[in-house]
């Protein structure tokens, strides 16, 4: 009987919401934030992720909220907005692991090439010290002669991003060598 009348509850705050109602939005949000939260915890395992994950999908949630025909669907077609979420979550979180690893096990050092110039041994000391987005931008762009849009899908960022990136670390170096001189 409880269930019931919480269902019958949830419906008339979801169809007061879709008509504009604030008041019913925020409501709403208190009823359910925990829940979707928890479901995001169960899925992840972390409790930081699950946060992400239950913004997002509140995000997507209210975007299409207008569209959501059956109030009655609300639970499950919540549910399954926050599970899209975690999954997007995770992946990122294991790219983002993979990149790091990746520039965790990239050589401190090269060997001294005794024909290099000893800027090219500066140059690449200076690019260890970038962050990790920005080094391995410069790496994939500079050193291992990808384009920008390869570059892009490497990383997994929008191109943009790329760009943003190398203007950023090209700063960042020429203000190093600069302080040099």
């Amino acid at each position: 009987m409880v269930a019931e009348t919480a269902r019958i509850l949830d419906e008339y705050i979801l169809a007061s919401a879709k008509a504009g109602d604030r008041a019913a939005l925020a409501l709403l949000a208190r009823r359910w934030h925990r829940r979707l939260v928890a479901h995001a915890w169960r899925l992840t395992g972390d409790p930081e992720l699950a946060c992400d994950a239950a913004q997002a999908g509140w995000m997507e949630i209210l975007r299409c909220l207008p569209r959501l025909n059956d109030e009655r669907a609300f639970p499950a077609w919540a549910y399954r907005i926050v599970s899209r979420a975690c999954a997007k979550q995770i992946g990122k979180s294991v790219r983002r692991r993979k990149l790091v690893d990746a520039l965790a096990h990239e050589p401190e050092a090269e060997p001294a090439d005794p024909g290099a110039p000893i800027d090219a041994q500066r140059v690449r000391a200076a690019v260890r010290m970038l962050p990790p987005g920005q080094r391995a931008a410069v790496a994939l762009f500079h050193f291992e002669d990808l384009s920008v849009a390869e570059v892009a899908v490497a990383l997994d960022v929008p191109v943009g991003t790329v760009k943003t990136r190398l203007m950023h670390a090209r700063l960042k170096l020429r203000a190093a060598f600069e302080g040099d001189e």
